[in-house]
């Protein structure tokens, strides 16, 4: 006598259920969101955060010349491709300054993995400046904070 038939799947709850229980349902669902849509990222002059994805909106001002000045005072932005916190936090500087971002690639490549494990990362996303760190997405009025931005008054120009 058969328990099971082969060719019957087990109720979709049922199938999740391991990925539940060791944690992987996030991370299944940080890859879905984190693969960037085809025919972006990694061409010559593209996006120095390709394999987070693309950023839906578009950036303004601000976003920009805080990546700018993130980029100019030697800022890193410390993330792994799979990792839904990290797609979010370039999300919010959207589509042209997330594609700027002063990013470091934690888990693509060996080389990524060693040189985050150097700098001591423990948590994605990771900001760095010096010996100054935050961990978790920032919003942009706490990284203008952390990094000192500080916009030079333009002619009435917001």
């Amino acid at each position: 006598m058969r328990l099971s038939s082969p060719s019957r799947k087990a109720p979709r709850a049922a199938r999740l259920r391991p990925l539940l229980l060791m944690g992987g349902l996030p991370t299944l669902l940080g890859c879905v969101l984190a693969f960037p849509p085809p025919g972006h990222g990694g061409q010559a002059g593209g996006s120095t955060t390709p394999t987070l994805g693309e950023a839906l909106a578009p950036s303004g001002s601000a976003q920009m010349e805080l990546t700018e000045h993130l980029r100019r005072i030697g800022a890193l932005f410390y993330g792994a491709w799979w990792c839904p916190a990290c797609f979010r936090q370039k999300s919010l500087f959207g589509q042209q300054a997330g594609d700027r971002l002063p990013y470091v690639e934690c888990d693509k490549t060996k080389e990524g993995r060693e040189r985050c494990q150097e700098a001591g990362i423990k948590a994605y996303p990771t900001w760095v400046l010096g010996s100054k760190r935050l961990e978790g997405v920032q919003t942009i009025e706490e990284l203008k904070r952390w990094s000192g931005f500080a916009k030079a008054p333009a002619g009435g120009a917001p």
